[in-house]
């Protein structure tokens, strides 16, 4: 049996190759939302191992910021420093941003690392169990719509009910401070998306595995208010860009739409300048799959599920199911879908066993993620 980076290597080219396809011509790539630096979790990170990732995917430049670093008290300080100093290493590629802490003296550390030549704020409050309503969060928001400069907030999983509500509520009093809400928003996506609808700087980043969450997204946001991001290190550049680009090419978005959304406006946000006038949502409310694929897309979902939950048997046996509903004697359309589907299947059977330092399969996954795509964008989606 090829060894885990041959075999990744090999399921990549075909993917690479689609990316080359789909990449409009003369589009600036910015991953908007990569980490740096170490993890309690155990994740890491090096500006080496972002260079790679960058450089598999072609991708130009990156927003960075810390991790949740063992280190990080008091106010982020030293893993900050960090992550300027490699920003100032890597010739532009990097641009950095700071983390706060709202219970350490946010403003005082966001005011020096601002000077220092961070371009924005990342805020993470199920990491870090802050609400936004109170503590030091307001003074945050004050002072990054005062700077004209992003506040990154995580908006993913693990975060209490009142998220969405609260984080409305706070970017409604403060409608310069722009935002990047990480992970689609998926927290709190239909709340974020009706409450934020007029705010003139909030934008959603593509940092998360589900394309139907995706797809869901462009039903509420225009795509004027999407950027690419993957989340290295829990998630791979590549992968990131071609789900983004496959959802972009099923929901029929032009050249200009898709180089804003991988480059142009994160570079707005950063440099302080308005975004684009926002065009009307390009996603329909009732989405279509074939009925083979949307099988297969289940089975993938709880194969992944399985798999961060270190259940190896179960991640086998819905990967063998998936794998199955490839071998279809009647494909219709979705032949060729499933004949790719299959190959990457294979793939994720050889690999499921294989840990990473978090004990999760991600190689695994990243095969998983990228059948779930094909399976999820390959019908095209038009509003009607």
């Amino acid at each position: 049996m090829l060894e885990t980076p041959e075999l990744l290597a090999q399921a990549l080219r075909p993917i690479s190759d689609e990316i080359g396809r789909l990449r409009p011509g003369g589009a600036h790539v910015i991953e908007s939302h990569a980490h740096l630096g170490l993890d309690e979790d155990g994740m890491s990170l090096d500006p080496e191992g972002l260079h790679r990732l960058l450089d598999q995917a072609e991708v130009h430049q990156a927003l960075v910021f810390p991790l949740h670093d063992p280190e990080r008290s008091p106010a982020y300080r030293v893993p900050n420093d960090r992550v300027l100093a490699w920003a100032g290493e890597s010739e532009g590629r990097f641009v950095p941003f700071c983390r706060l802490d709202p219970a350490e003296d946010p403003i005082r550390e966001a005011e020096r690392c601002l000077a220092a030549g961070a371009k924005g704020i990342k805020l993470h409050p199920r990491a870090q169990a802050f609400g936004l309503v109170a503590g030091g969060v307001p003074d945050i928001f004050a002072l990054a719509e005062q700077a004209n400069v992003p506040i990154l907030i995580h908006a993913g999983r693990g975060l209490p009910p009142t998220f969405g509500a609260e984080l409305v509520s706070i970017a409604q009093r403060h409608p310069g401070a722009r935002l990047i809400l990480a992970h689609l928003g998926v927290t709190d996506q239909g709340v974020l998306a009706e409450g934020l609808r007029g705010h003139p700087g909030a934008v959603y980043d593509t940092s998360w595995l589900n394309p139907t969450d995706m797809l869901g997204l462009f039903a509420r946001v225009p795509a004027e208010r999407v950027v690419f991001g993957s989340d290295p290190p829990y998630g791979r550049t590549l992968v990131g860009l071609y789900l983004i680009l496959r959802v972009a090419a099923s929901l029929g978005l032009d050249g200009e739409m898709v180089r804003d959304i991988l480059g142009r406006t994160t570079q707005d946000l950063i440099d302080g300048q308005p975004l684009r006038e926002a065009s009307p949502p390009r996603a329909p409310e009732l989405l279509v799959f074939d009925h083979r694929l949307a099988r297969i897309h289940t089975g993938l979902m709880m194969s992944f599920g399985a798999i961060m939950a270190g259940n190896v048997e179960m991640a086998v046996g819905m990967l063998e199911l998936a794998a199955a509903a490839t071998r279809d004697p009647a494909p219709g359309d979705a032949a060729i879908a499933l004949e790719r589907i299959a190959k990457l299947l294979e793939t994720a059977l050889a690999l499921v066993t294989t840990q990473d330092e978090s004990g999760a399969s991600r190689p695994a996954l990243q095969a998983i993620v990228l059948a779930m795509t094909i399976a999820a964008t390959e019908v095209p989606q038009r509003r009607p």
